[in-house]
């Protein structure tokens, strides 16, 4: 699986092509499920164009998204602490939401994870996992009453030398497929993001990328938009499958 992950925390100073508002988010989820992603995760934005978790914001994106997309790609948006930092006013706006995402990631070294992830089971809402490397996210979850209890694993390989940063992913994706039958999902940010996806394809597990995690393609020209982020990282994908294939 090849999730799209539209803007993160990009402003559009960094880049044209970051969308914010929730047409741009639809045109381009749309652009990007076209280019080959099966699911979708983005970051709301407020009309002043600032990360929110806000109902109304987040009912108008997700609404505009799947609109575009239809109803057979799944959608789902961050629950960071930077957004929002106290994790029980998190959990109120999720217990808020009148239009709910397929799916959540709650980061697990931040301060009220189970809080939060309690907050999205109660209203149906699927746990993506976020396990950053080098930090106590992997072992929080793992220890967490909600281990076992996530979609999938978000396993991020982050803050790693470029050089390292195959490794480090290989050493965290046997980690956590050897602790949980959930999916792993492996990706790295900025100059990480294809080492670590072309690791993913090698070890068979789903992957992501879009312009939060790379503003450049593999041959480091500059990205106009996910969808050509997306038709890059499916060609190392398919590298990746066929040769696992027996």
């Amino acid at each position: 699986m090849l999730q799209a992950c539209l803007n993160g925390t990009r402003r559009p100073e960094e880049s044209p092509w970051v969308p914010v508002g929730a047409g741009e988010l639809a045109a381009e989820a749309r652009r990007a499920v076209d280019a080959g992603a099966a699911d979708i995760h983005l970051h709301p934005r407020d009309h002043r164009g600032a990360e929110t978790l806000d109902p109304v914001a987040v009912q108008d994106v997700l609404q505009a998204v799947r609109e575009a997309v239809g109803p057979n790609v799944p959608v789902g948006v961050t629950t960071g602490e930077w957004i929002e930092p106290d994790p029980a006013r998190r959990a109120r706006l999720i217990g808020s939401w009148t239009t709910l995402p397929d799916h959540a990631s709650v980061n697990w070294h931040e301060d009220g994870a189970d809080l939060v992830a309690h907050a999205l089971l109660e209203r149906g809402v699927g746990i993506e996992a976020g396990l950053f490397s080098g930090t106590r996210g992997p072992d929080a979850y793992l220890s967490s009453p909600f281990a076992g209890r996530a979609l999938r694993l978000l396993a991020e390989v982050i803050c790693a030398p470029a050089g390292r940063a195959a490794a480090e992913a290989r050493v965290m994706a046997g980690r956590l497929t050897s602790a949980t039958s959930a999916p792993v999902l492996l990706h790295g940010e900025e100059d990480t993001a294809w080492t670590v996806l072309e690791t993913a394809a090698e070890l068979g597990l789903d992957a992501r990328i879009g312009i939060e995690d790379s503003l450049t393609l593999p041959n480091g020209a500059p990205a106009e938009g996910n969808a050509p982020l997306v038709t890059a990282a499916r060609q190392i994908l398919r590298r990746g499958r066929g040769r696992l294939a027996p």
